[in-house]
């Protein structure tokens, strides 16, 4: 089993900052990308942002500017540096990691919980 503790969601302000945690535990032998995505009441899940193992990033255009991804991978974590946020963002934000269970194994999605974000006045 591959396990997720996802952390950092709340209610903001607009123009505030939220900073997301994901930490990736369990049946790992090798972990490869991770990313965020946000699902908004009504409408579908989306990318929000994406690290591979060494660094390289790609961004929603609703991100570029705004959103950091980054990674420890000494603690197989991702994080999600949110600044200026829009109620626009507000929706559930939800943590994916591939991973390689075992050596020769495939690889495979796996997905978090996800943790709520809401931006209001």
């Amino acid at each position: 089993q591959v396990q997720f503790v996802e952390s950092g969601g709340e209610l903001v302000q607009p123009g505030r900052s939220l900073r997301l945690s994901c930490a990736v535990s369990g049946d790992i032998f090798s972990l490869y990308n991770m990313a965020w995505h946000r699902q908004a009441p009504g409408k579908q899940r989306e990318l929000v942002a994406e690290i591979a193992v060494r660094g390289s990033t790609n961004y929603a255009d609703s991100a570029i500017g705004r959103f950091i991804i980054s990674r420890d991978n000494a603690k197989n974590t991702v994080y999600l540096q949110m600044n200026s946020l829009k109620p626009d963002d507000t929706a559930v934000y939800v943590c994916s990691a591939h991973v390689r269970r075992t050596r020769g194994g495939n690889i495979e999605t796996f997905w978090g919980q996800g943790t709520q974000v809401t931006v209001s006045s």
